[in-house]
């Protein structure tokens, strides 16, 4: 396949995009169609950032920030991301800031459904310096001395993770991979390897409406409702192997709110989200989208988010829906040392809440 080709069919892959997501939107308001784009144009810019990478000189590079959010992203975490090789090795340092907890995980299989964990560490088991600084081999065979990542056959992608519970006002840490193994000087371009890349990259682009919409579908279905996420476990589709999520959506008029009030399980961190239809946070950077374990308020054992337009005052945690008519949030509970319970979940007139805490 030639190059021109390939880039008429990534042209064509998102004109077809667009023309999905047109008639998904059809019957929505002009703000929301318009975010519909912006989640297109955001997950275009994830891909794009990883389009070209190096196995043997892998980087660790920054993944969902705000301008790349793909599929749920959540800014209480920091992501990097490296794609590696299963027969080379690797030296992964950096520090932790004041994050809570470090994860580092390395996860096998080519396509998002079929990738799972295969192997991890946390910061628990490495060795920190009186800065939080680590170091390790991520390797096949384990190395003489120092922290050790097994590398396992079929590895693709190593994620790095650094929870936080207020990472807007917390330091923040960093980390880099090196290849141990000095590969030869590389080959030009390959003008057939880069036509596929091109054919890959429209076909991912081309299927990101439907799996955006079957994805939530369920909670379009069923809103205001809350459910365990089981589809979320063991490392599925790049997720933190550790984790158990909850998950829910909400549809409200603009003088109500969803109360939300569970009891808090004993675990390492846990957090709660908002979503929009798209499957983006919300915007963190100036509005207040999220509670961490260590933002929240605990009364008793039991927390309570109130999820609305605006804060009613006083009914517990808000959460703002930016008057969103329709939204996802999820709950993330890590290493949870029981199943946590679901909570309860009342759709209510905002003022039937103002001081009932």
């Amino acid at each position: 396949m030639a190059v021109d080709e390939s880039w008429v069919k990534l042209v064509e892959a998102l004109r077809a995009a667009g023309e999905q997501l047109a008639g998904q939107t059809a019957d929505l308001a002009p703000g929301e169609r318009a975010d519909g784009y912006r989640a297109l144009l955001r997950a275009l810019n994830n891909q794009l950032g990883r389009f070209e990478v190096d196995r043997e000189r892998p980087e660790l590079v920054a993944f969902n920030g705000w301008r790349e959010k793909f599929l749920m992203d959540n800014p209480d975490f920091r992501y990097w991301v490296a794609d590696v090789r299963d027969d080379r090795r690797y030296r992964v340092c950096g520090a932790l800031g004041d994050a809570l907890y470090q994860s580092i995980t390395v996860y096998a299989g080519g396509r998002l459904a079929d990738t799972a964990a295969s192997a991890r560490i946390d910061s628990d088991r490495l060795s920190l310096d009186a800065e939080r600084r680590f170091e390790l081999t991520v390797s096949r065979q384990r190395p003489e001395r120092g922290d050790w990542l097994p590398l396992p056959e079929g590895a693709t992608a190593l994620w790095l993770r650094q929870f936080h519970c207020d990472a807007a006002r917390e330091r923040l840490g960093w980390c880099r991979i090196d290849a141990l193994d000095v590969p030869e000087t590389p080959p030009g371009l390959d003008p057939d390897r880069f036509a596929r890349q091109l054919e890959r990259l429209g076909r991912a682009m081309s299927m990101w409406p439907q799996i955006v919409a079957a994805a939530t579908a369920a909670d379009r279905d069923r809103p205001n409702e809350v459910g365990h996420w089981q589809e979320m476990t063991g490392g599925a589709a790049f997720t933190e192997p550790d984790i158990h999520y909850l998950r829910g959506s909400w549809e409200l008029e603009d003088d109500e709110a969803l109360l939300i009030e569970g009891a808090v399980v004993a675990c390492r961190y846990w957090n709660v989200m908002l979503y929009n239809r798209f499957l983006n946070s919300l915007d963190y950077r100036y509005r207040q989208v999220s509670r961490t374990s260590g933002t929240a308020t605990v009364v008793g054992g039991r927390y309570r988010f109130v999820l609305a337009a605006r804060d009613p005052g006083g009914a517990g945690d808000w959460l703002d829906t930016e008057g969103r008519r329709f939204g996802l949030f999820v709950l993330r509970w890590l290493q949870p040392a029981a199943m946590p319970e679901l909570p309860s979940v009342r759709r209510c007139k905002l003022s039937e809440l103002a001081g009932t805490r």
